[in-house]
């Protein structure tokens, strides 16, 4: 259900940041003092004092949402169309009558506020690479036009604009992470896989060379489907929950017309937190992208 009451007035808005913020009570953003009382208001928002350091803060203060001269309700609509229905940057500048400049700032500000996903591995693994379109941007007028550098065809690279992405998915508690990386090579695999469970961790690859190294060490156990074969799954073995996870990678990353290369990680955080709020209803939905920003 579209959470249409939190976008209707300030005041609203400022109750669910209030709510979501101070659940575990509030304390100050400055010495993280939880000796504060209530200080009057500043505008819609509640305003406190700390009485261990003596400086007053409100709701919005230390923030992604302070000092900002979008209300806090256009934040809402802003962060909740983008998560929920990946809405392009274009459609919603119409929609809030708002400069591209200005919505771009504040998705970019957005995801880049979200914390990197936690790996830890149960077991077996499924793991797999899949190569984007993510290139370079010139932000203003007398920058040079991106460089696509699609030319190639096949495994692309960072430095040519194609950077791998691996896709990895537990299958022991069905959690899928989305991570970016400059190099598809055996470093970055055995970095991924480092923090696990299991003593020798079960790993379903694909025939890539750089997953060969992980026969020769005894923390894993890899097993592996040669797709050039014409062979995808034997038994239990195969990537499809990989490459299925990456075509909606894919169609995420599409709307916003390839996105640079040094925004490439926050927009994959905020691809893995929508995944987060996929089937939870609206109000709930857009508390949890909230609190995932603060």
């Amino acid at each position: 259900m579209f959470p249409i009451s939190r976008f209707v007035s300030e005041s609203a808005a400022a109750d669910l940041l209030q709510q979501v913020r101070w659940r575990d009570g509030v304390e100050c953003p400055r010495c993280r003092s939880d000796l504060t009382v209530r200080n009057g208001s500043y505008r819609e928002y509640q305003r406190y004092l700390c009485k261990n350091c003596g400086r007053t803060f409100n709701d919005k203060t230390g923030t992604i949402f302070a000092h900002s001269k979008l209300s806090l309700k256009e934040w809402y609509f802003t962060i909740y169309v983008f998560l929920r229905f990946n809405t392009s940057i274009r459609q919603i500048e119409a929609e809030l009558d708002l400069s591209y400049r200005t919505v771009r700032r504040r998705v970019e500000r957005f995801a880049s506020a979200l914390d990197a996903p936690s790996i830890t591995l149960s077991g077996p693994v499924e793991i797999d690479e899949v190569y984007v379109s993510a290139g370079l941007k010139g932000r203003e007028r007398d920058q040079e036009s991106r460089s696509r550098g699609l030319s190639t065809r096949g495994r692309g690279s960072y430095n040519g604009d194609k950077p791998p992405v691996f896709t990895l998915v537990d299958r022991s508690s069905d959690e899928r992470y989305v991570v970016p990386a400059k190099s598809a090579d055996e470093s970055t695999i055995r970095l991924l896989l480092a923090d696990h469970d299991e003593e020798s961790l079960t790993v379903y690859t694909d025939g890539f060379r750089a997953y060969e190294p992980l026969e020769k060490d005894d923390a894993f156990t890899r097993e592996y489907v040669v797709h050039g074969d014409g062979e995808y799954v034997d038994g239990d073995v195969h990537v499809n929950t990989c490459e299925s996870h990456a075509s909606l990678t894919r169609r995420w990353l599409s709307p916003h017309r390839g996105v640079s290369k040094d925004k490439l990680t926050p927009y994959l955080r905020a691809f893995q937190l929508r995944c987060e709020l996929y089937r939870k209803p609206g109000d709930d939905a857009l508390k949890h992208a909230i609190d995932a920003a603060l």
